[in-house]
């Protein structure tokens, strides 16, 4: 089978030649590790590259967008995966003061910010900013009328997907290329966590402007082919979700099966993530139908694939092995982890298989071989 008819076997739920196989990404340096060179992927070192590049000239950040390119797609096929993610982060801002190799100053109007790289950790995290009041209540009313002003202006453009449509021409009649464009989520900020309950309208509308945003995105992407859409909101951690399956079952809900609607319409697929223990709102999300697929399982957090394919057997499952079992356990850890997958995908079907979410700087060499190995060598 082709890598694009693995897929579209998987979300069907039909048997498949081999388990089919996305990693859903890799730090800079563990993608060297797969690629015996430095490789222009990952988190907030692709950012602080994006700010490198951009400060140097317009040649300079061409360079680096056609470099994360390649690599990104290089990385891809040599792990094996069955849908390429085409692009990692960006941020596509030009400093406007570099105060020294690691260390860029943004301005946005009379605001301005301080970004700082560490090469260990490789992320680029604001250390310093100009002074911002706080959040009031009468702020949220107007970030949300700014929110369904854009939403109603919004029209998708082939520059907005630029590096996505680059990936499906190239690779789209044999890989699936992952496009989001289709999140949806309510802001983590207390202000926001307190209008689930004291103003829930605004919250409402602004979800509802989340959700016309997306269901224009579908449509545009599906005319180039796309039909699988990466959204999903990180609202949990291990404990469960920041908010009551009250909230999210009147609140989210709703929006997300629209958005699932629209993808249907077009003969695709919503695919939702977040990391942490998603139990207490499982039978809201999955049982229900609200979505299609399910990634970011995180598997230390109890979101365990069997159980999963028990209780929600129409639902497509991708990852669960822990990127934190590959980081820190060891060679035997992580072979039992991949294979313990590998093993479930043959049993129940529509799954596949890889790491859940993000390999770390500093994961052992050793590990991110072993993982691959046994992918390699076990999912016929």
């Amino acid at each position: 089978m082709r890598p694009k008819e693995r897929i579209e076997a998987a979300f069907a739920h039909r048997s498949t030649d081999k388990v089919p196989v996305h990693h859903i990404g890799m730090s800079s340096r563990a993608a060297s590790v797969v690629l015996g060179r430095e490789v222009y992927v990952g988190g907030g070192i692709q950012r602080w590259r994006e700010g490198t590049a951009l400060w140097h000239g317009e040649a300079a950040h061409q360079e680096f967008v056609d470099r994360s390119f390649e690599d990104a797609i290089d990385l891809a096929l040599a792990v094996g995966n069955d849908i390429v993610r085409p692009e990692y982060w960006r941020m596509a801002r030009k400093p406007d003061q570099r105060l020294d190799e690691h260390t860029f100053r943004y301005r946005q109007g009379d605001e301005w910010y301080v970004m700082r790289f560490d090469p260990d950790t490789e992320l680029y995290q604001e250390v310093e900013r100009s002074p911002r009041p706080e959040l009031a209540p009468d702020d949220l009313a107007r970030q949300v009328a700014v929110a369904e002003e854009a939403a109603e202006r919004y029209r998708p453009r082939p520059e907005s997907y630029a590096t996505t449509l680059r990936a499906q021409q190239r690779l789209g009649a044999d890989w699936v290329v992952r496009v989001g464009g289709v999140g949806l989520g309510i802001p983590r900020e207390p202000m926001w966590l307190e209008a689930i309950v004291a103003r829930p309208d605004l919250v409402v509308r602004w979800l509802d402007a989340q959700a016309e945003r997306a269901v224009r995105t579908v449509a545009f992407l599906a005319g180039h082919g796309f039909r699988y859409f990466w959204g999903g909101d990180d609202f949990a951690s291990n404990q469960g979700p920041f908010y009551s399956p009250r909230a999210f079952r009147a609140l989210v809900v709703p929006r997300l099966r629209r958005i699932t609607e629209a993808c249907h319409a077009h003969g695709g697929y919503h695919l939702f993530a977040s990391d942490g223990n998603l139990w207490p709102v499982a039978d809201d999300l999955f049982g229900t139908e609200a979505v299609d697929g399910f990634f970011e399982i995180d598997r230390r957090a109890g979101m365990d694939l069997g159980e999963l394919r028990r209780r929600f057997p129409r639902l497509t499952l991708i990852g669960n092995i822990a990127s934190s079992t590959v980081h820190q356990g060891t060679v035997e850890q992580v072979v039992a982890e991949t294979r313990s997958c590998l093993e479930e995908a043959k049993r129940s079907g529509g799954i596949i298989v890889g790491c859940s979410n993000y390999l770390m700087p500093g994961t052992p060499v050793a590990n991110i071989l072993a993982m691959l190995d046994v992918i390699r060598k076990e999912r016929c």
